[in-house]
């Protein structure tokens, strides 16, 4: 059963500004595992990150740590949760996750369905 969906979309442009003029944002944002990705590939992790907020439906006590967005052996995305995300994933009776990341035309998308 679905328990919840994300959808963010990431202007590439504006992320990349972000990032040179917050410098400290990538070690805020990202796990020291996904810092040194290219800045397609951070940006989906933001989306994705931000779509596992929005299907869990809180955030209350998440932080962006708790929130790992990493490849399998295939090299299909994955969540990885802890802390405070893995609260409500937990609280919501979360079981499995299905995420899909694209970038195009300037954009990073990232949705995500959680279920039970």
């Amino acid at each position: 059963m679905i328990a919840g969906i994300g959808v963010d979309l990431v202007d590439l442009a504006r992320f990349e500004r972000a990032l040179s003029r917050t410098p400290v944002l990538r070690d805020r944002l990202f796990a020291e595992s996904e810092r040194n990705l290219p800045l397609r590939s951070l940006a989906g992790r933001f989306a994705a990150k931000e779509a596992v907020i929005k299907a869990l439906g809180d955030s209350t006590g998440v932080r962006w740590h708790d929130m790992v967005i990493a490849a399998d052996e295939h090299g299909s995305p994955g969540v990885q949760l802890g802390g405070g995300a893995a609260v409500l994933e937990e609280a919501r009776s979360i079981r499995s996750w299905h995420l899909s990341i694209t970038h195009d035309s300037g954009v990073a998308v990232a949705m995500v369905v959680a279920e039970t």
